[in-house]
């Protein structure tokens, strides 16, 4: 039997194990995206292709990692979640490219209104009113956050289309959280098999756009640009594939050794440490109206967290399959699905 002390360890190793990586995961990937703004679709293949192999890799560590077989029946069946999860991840790596490190989690501050609502329609289940404040209250800290200010100069303004990248980035998500639930039995119920589907499927989806678009020879011809430094990026890809794919793990042990609202609060707390990192890392405006912004979504998704968490306490408790897929994730998706696991009728992020 675990010790209260040992416990207390345990978890803060946990909340610091995903916190780092979390950060880790969205500067190095905005550091990488404003070193190379033409290839972003090229960026996101090489992390998926890097999360594929280290899934391999883990089936020579330990035997829990399991590579599904393929099968063109199972295939079909999971082109849904697969097509939703690249084109949600595309539209969040172009978000993250166009506006700053501390405006992102504003931009695609809409993910919990949406993932409530798709539940909603999907389930045919009214939410309860406190979930509807709690979503009313992230809502305004998303409009106070996209308002036009005065103090903020127009070379800092996010344009619109990046706010449209943030929003459609939001509601992929969303989808995506029903469509992990529904496509778990197709995968014996294995996270870590879906994983693999899902990075492999998306990656075979994102190959002709990549191609299409021309990103390998933008890269050949920015390689030959004495001004350009290609460390950045190839560090960046290296970084970012291992982080991401360790992040799903931190998102997986948080969800396991924590509790919904602990977990939540460490979020809350990284989201304060993005933003001081933004200012001091990339030079990021921080005003009044950005400033409020963050602070009423993680005040209404805190006040979610803590009403499912309610809600949850007091009804007959459940048995469910692990919680987050392990795929290669940013930190907002993981932990979008984080919360999506305090909903009774979703999965069980990232």
């Amino acid at each position: 039997m675990i010790t209260p002390n040992v416990q207390t360890i345990k978890v803060a190793v946990v909340v610091m194990f995903y916190m780092t990586a979390a950060l880790v995961m969205v500067f190095v990937n905005k550091a990488v995206l404003n070193n190379a703004p033409k290839i972003p679709l090229l960026f996101l293949l090489i992390q998926l292709i890097i999360a594929v192999v280290l899934l391999h890799v883990s089936t020579l560590i330990t035997k829990r990692v399991e590579i599904p077989k393929v099968e063109k029946a199972t295939a079909k069946k999971l082109v849904p979640v697969i097509f939703v999860n690249i084109v949600g991840l595309v539209f969040n790596t172009l978000c993250l490219r166009d506006v700053e490190a501390t405006f992102f989690q504003i931009a695609r501050g809409m993910v919990l209104p949406l993932t409530i609502i798709v539940s909603a329609i999907h389930t045919h289940d009214i939410p309860s009113k406190r979930v509807l404040i709690a979503a009313s209250v992230v809502t305004i800290g998303f409009i106070v956050g996209v308002s036009p200010s005065p103090t903020v100069p127009a070379n800092a303004t996010p344009s619109l289309l990046s706010l449209i990248y943030g929003l459609l980035s939001s509601l992929f998500i969303a989808i995506h959280a029903v469509l992990i639930k529904m496509s778990l039995p197709y995968c014996n119920n294995s996270t870590i098999q879906l994983a693999w589907w899902t990075n492999v499927g998306s990656a075979i989806f994102l190959l002709p756009f990549v191609i299409l678009h021309k990103e390998p020879f933008l890269l050949l011809e920015m390689t030959r640009n004495a001004d350009w430094d290609g460390h950045v990026f190839l560090w960046g890809c290296l970084v970012t594939g291992f982080f991401g794919f360790l992040l799903c793990i931190a998102g997986l042990l948080s969800i396991k050794v924590t509790s919904p609202i602990t977990h939540m609060f460490s979020s809350a707390a990284r989201s304060v440490l993005q933003t001081v990192l933004g200012v001091l890392i990339f030079g990021d405006l921080l005003n009044v109206n950005r400033s409020m912004s963050i602070f009423v979504i993680l005040l209404g998704t805190m006040y979610y967290t803590w009403v499912k968490s309610s809600e949850t306490a007091s009804k007959p408790p459940r048995v469910d399959v692990e919680s987050v897929p392990l795929t290669s994730k940013n930190e907002n998706e993981v932990e979008d699905e984080v919360t999506d696991w305090q909903e009774p009728k979703e999965e069980g992020k990232h």
